[in-house]
């Protein structure tokens, strides 16, 4: 999904500004992360982020440092109007960030016409960098010790030690007295005691920890027991989440709201009636973590002395990073673990956490506390950092890069990549294309701290397409990569060295003013590829190698993609946002892009969250909670939409937004003979919402009104596939990727029936997900399956470094698996041999069918020898059938022959017995092999028969197949039966016999057959 690519940048502010001689402690984005500040013990820097260049720098006088400490800790308040830095004196530091219009931060010196060509700007560079300036608005002293500072729009929430409190402050009012009454309302000091926050699991803490989460108003709070805590501030009258305080999308903030509901307490709370407050702080614990024994004991009996308990739990929050698009949550502890858990519930009950596994194979000195952690834009994936590394990993816990140190020795004095030994800070970049780093330290460069990762990521974190399964698409900073395996003979596509990746670059004018990609679009042939950026689009094609673009820059700045892109064979279908209007809108492939060429313009009544093409219908899922379903009609002259039907979920879909896939499945009688304008009435619909991957059917009441119920499927979903039509048992099957491997369900249609309403609102039925009928691990991250080819393809990242290279290398790696074997199992399992051959007459065509079908019975001889290994001397029934019919699924293909000795070959020789006397004496097996002409088979069965002890003491077998592969001139299979002769009898009298009885040598003596037999590969050359 996310894998980091070619090398890293290191930014340095010089020469902009003089060489830094202080590390730089922290870094923050501003809340759009076009900007990003950094500060050292006595400076702040404020950068770019595309074009990465220092735009601003304050210094702290040394009077200032001594008298308010030196920084430590900064963070941006919401309107990106100022920055609040925390000191070591128990300080905030309020710097104010101004822009000015009118001058220029750097000026580009002329270049000849002829040399202007050569310095164009890249991805995200057209744009003038803008020029600010940085001005100490004041200090505020806080007493008591300062532990936290988060800013906020109209005030700052910080907490202190002594005493233990959370107090809130307004900013310093810039309008005179005019804001007084209203500073006054924004003050506010919260005890941590039993009575102000009775939610608290233990009360006798300091809050050490705060971090906002402006997009759903929520934040986490660490208390210095390693607690974490997800909390929000509420008005008394208020009976769910207050409103964010900051200007939000409403989708955003619905969305946390409907998810998490009213935050569960963790202990009874007072009675907001009791308290005079008008405002209060409700939470619930995230992370609980409990000291030992002796902790609590001796603190409950002595709790004057501290030093006595005194006690570092390594368990420990460090950092908590929300994600509320899919409505869950990461925490790193003290001891470097990472965990995920779902968002509390409203009624109370504790999700079940996920422990991530550390890969930690480089890591050897470990891999440190984590120091921060950051999602992506979208919630894919979680970027992690400890005082040793990073990683990076997808929702569903898949860690797809990672970098502890190096593996293989670098030269110390040269290598420059800092943050494969610790990261301090980091954040994603727009578009979540780069990833910028902290590192903890540089030790060979004064200025060398921070760093960008460039990444490809998969095209689904934009926009999914579940009907196109064929061809993996990767989105980069400037280019697209389309996989070409499937159009390539098979070999190539499971030779992981082959070239398959087509490497399309987006053109330069509109990368370096639309930047970052926000959709990507690739047709059903794979040859047409649509792009969308900050505004207007672009499309390619590979036939031709052109890209088209809009000649007037005007209409391209007009509108913006917001829904997705589709390609319709030649015309792309594109859902835009025009002057605060919402249209869909279809274009021609063979037009050059305007909008007088536009085919056709359908207007809709609120935003697009997704689109999707079922055949000629199109899908269109908006804001408002209604589903649209339009058949494309092409005219003689033109294409049209036509409006079927539409349908509200409310009441089925909470929020809107979380909508992530779509499509449908029509029952096959409504396919061969219904209307499609009635496809809407009957179809199943598909969904990934969040996270969870969801059925929606469809049921009449008795006035007539189609209503749905939903069934949850899998949780942790992060893209799926429907494989609609096509090849047998695999016909509307769907597969969904949860972080771990690819869930099959097959014939989705037949899933048994959701739970009713009843029982849904009872809560009985949303818990109970839906077992797949086949979960196939992976060892890679997939991203497509080549149903035609049997193969599911996907990548895996690889990290280089050479001793005379100063920085680290990424890039992907094409790996493959088949998949025939574990559909296969499931019909034998099932009894099912029909089917099984039925599907499997698919695929024989394939150069590697044997060795599908080789896995198969692989598998199937491990588990019935497991099995019966687990049961003793008793018969296993189940497994010695489950073996007796996979022998006669492979009765049915002319490989059966050679699948069974290969399979032979490699497992061990106690399993022989029971595998032979299943699929027949060997013996017999041999004879048909040598009379069918198979000798190389043949010669693989004089193995098993030697193992088994069956070859008779003259070694006719063995002759005769020996005769055979002279006559047919097989060389080297006479030399391997040679090699044979020569290793079962020491004396060489078996390969002087053999010799002498094809006539290959003469019988001259021992003493000649011998030295022939000692020679490799001397009876043929003597045959020749």
């Amino acid at each position: 999904m996310y894998f980091p690519t070619s090398a890293a940048r290191q930014l340095s502010s010089a020469p902009a500004l003089p060489l830094a001689t202080e590390p730089v402690l922290a870094l923050a984005p501003s809340p759009r992360k076009t900007l990003f500040a950094t500060v050292s013990k006595s400076g702040l820097s404020l950068w770019r982020v595309r074009p990465s260049a220092v735009l601003a720098h304050l210094s702290r006088t040394p009077s200032s440092l001594e008298e308010h400490g030196e920084n430590v800790q900064l963070q941006w308040s919401p309107d990106g109007q100022r920055i609040v830095i925390q000191t070591t004196e128990s300080y905030l530091v309020l710097i104010s960030v101004e822009y000015n219009a009118e001058e220029v931060p750097y000026q580009t010196p002329p270049l000849a016409a002829n040399a202007a060509r050569h310095f164009l700007p890249g991805a995200g560079e057209a744009l003038p960098l803008q020029s600010l300036s940085l001005h100490l608005e004041g200090v505020i002293r806080i007493e008591g010790t300062l532990l936290s500072a988060s800013p906020r729009k109209e005030y700052i929430v910080f907490s202190t030690c002594n005493p233990p409190a959370i107090q809130r402050v307004p900013w310093p009012n810039t309008n005179g007295g005019e804001g007084a009454e209203h500073d006054r309302d924004e003050y506010g000091t919260w005890e941590v005691n039993e009575e102000e926050l009775p939610w608290l699991v233990d009360s006798d803490v300091t809050v050490h920890h705060i971090s906002y989460h402006r997009q759903t108003g929520f934040e986490t709070w660490i208390t210095s027991d390693g607690r974490a805590y997800l909390v929000q501030l509420y008005r008394e009258q208020d009976i769910g989440p207050s409103p964010s305080d900051v200007s939000v999308g409403e989708d955003e903030r619905a969305q946390a709201s409907t998810r998490l509901g009213p935050l569960s307490h963790s202990r009874p709370s007072v009675d907001s009636s009791s308290s005079q407050r008008p405002l209060q702080w409700h939470g619930t614990c995230v992370h609980h973590v409990d000291p030992p024994r002796w902790v609590q004991k001796r603190k409950h009996v002595d709790p004057a002395d501290v030093a006595k308990y005194a006690y570092t739990e390594p368990r420990r929050a460090m950092t908590v990073a929300l994600n509320p698009k899919f409505s869950m949550l990461a925490v790193g502890t003290y001891n470097g673990a990472v965990k995920f858990t779902n968002f509390p519930s409203a009624d109370g009950t504790t999700p079940t956490p996920q422990m991530l596994q550390i890969p930690n194979m480089y890591a050897r000195d470990g891999t440190g506390s984590v120091c921060t952690m950051e999602w992506s834009s979208d919630g894919y994936v979680l970027a992690v950092g400890w005082e040793k590394g990073w990683a990076i990993w997808s929702v569903g816990g898949r860690c797809l890069a990672w970098g502890f140190g190096v593996e293989y020795e670098v030269d110390e004095e040269r290598f420059q990549d800092a943050f494969m030994y610790g990261v301090g800070g980091l954040f994603w970049a727009p578009g979540n294309f780069e990833l910028v780093m902290l590192a903890q330290s540089s030790p060979n460069k004064a200025d060398g701290q921070l760093f960008v990762l460039p990444f490809a990521k998969s095209a689904t974190t934009g926009q999914q397409s579940p009907d196109n399964t064929q061809y993996a698409f990767l989105q980069m900073d400037d280019r697209v990569l389309v996989y070409r395996g499937a159009d390539q003979p098979d070999m190539s596509v499971i030779n992981p060295e082959a070239d398959v990746w087509q490497h399309v670059k987006v053109p330069q004018s509109y990368m370096s003013a639309n930047w970052p990609i926000r959709y990507s679009s690739l047709s059903a042939d794979g040859r047409l590829i649509a792009i969308a950026g900050r505004r207007g689009l672009v499309h390619y094609s590979s036939t031709s190698g052109r890209w088209k673009m809009f000649a007037d820059e005007l209409q391209e700045q007009a509108f913006t993609v917001k829904g997705g892109l589709l390609w319709f064979h030649h015309v792309l279908i594109a859902a835009v946002e025009v002057a605060g209007a919402y249209q869909i809108r279809l274009y021609s492939r063979d037009l050059e892009l305007s909008n007088q060429n536009v085919l056709y313009r359908e207007m809709v009544p609120s935003p697009v969250v997704i689109l999707s093409l079922v055949d000629n219908s199109l899908l269109v899922y908006t804001a408002d909670n209604t589903l649209y379903h339009y058949l494309i009609i092409p005219t003689a002259d033109t294409i049209k939409l036509y409006l079927c039907g539409s349908i509200t979920f409310d009441g089925v879909i909470a929020v809107p937004n979380a909508v992530r896939a779509l499509s449908w499945m029509i029952p096959s009688a409504q396919k061969q003979i219904g209307d499609p304008a009635d496809d809407l009435a009957v179809a199943t619909v598909l969904m990934i919402v969040g996270g969870k991957l969801v059925l929606l059917r469809p049921r009449k009441s008795e006035e007539g009104e189609v209503k749905y119920d939903m069934q949850i499927l899998a949780d942790r979903i992060e893209f799926c596939w429907i494989h609609l039509r096509g090849i047998g048992t695999l016909e509307n099957s769907l597969w969904g990727y949860d972080g771990q491997g690819i869930r099959v369900w097959l014939n989705a249609l037949a899933i048994e029936s959701a739970p009713t309403a009843t029982e849904a609102e009872d809560g009985n039925g949303a818990n109970g997900n839906v077992k797949e009928s086949v979960n196939i691990p992976l060892d890679f991250y997939p991203l497509s399956v080549l149903m035609d080819k049997g193969i599911i393809i996907g990548v895996e990242v690889e990290a280089a470094t050479r001793t005379n290279l100063s920085f680290t290398m990424f890039r992907h790696v094409t790996s493959s698996h088949l998949f025939l074997h574990h559909i296969l199992l499931v019909h034998l399992e099932n009894s099912q041999c029909k089917e099984a051959v039925t599907f499997a007459s698919h695929y024989q065509h394939l150069v590697y069918f044997a060795h599908a079908l080789e896995i198969l019975l692989h598998t199937v001889v491990e588990e019935d020898a497991e099995a019966v290994d687990a049961a003793g001397d008793s018969t296993m029934s189940k497994e010695q059938g489950l073996l007796h019919a996979t022998i006669e699924f492979l009765d049915h293909f002319d490989d059966a022959l050679d699948v069974v000795v290969g399979c032979a070959r490699k497992i061990e020789m106690t399993r022989w017995p029971r595998l032979f006397d299943i699929v027949g004496n060997p013996k017999i097996l041999f004879e048909t092999c040598l009379g069918s002409g198979r000798l190389k088979t043949a010669g693989s069965y004089l193995l098993v028969l030697h193992g088994l002890e069956q070859l008779d003491g003259m070694n006719g077998d063995a002759t005769r197949l020996l005769r055979s592969a002279v006559a047919a001139e097989d060389w080297q299979l006479c030399r391997e039966i040679l090699r044979f002769l020569h290793s079962i009898d020491d004396t060489g009298a078996a390969l002087q016999s053999a010799l002498s009885e094809t006539q290959i040598v003469p019988a001259c003596g021992d003493e000649l057959g011998q030295s022939i037999g000692v020679r490799e590969g001397s009876a043929p050359v003597a045959a020749v």
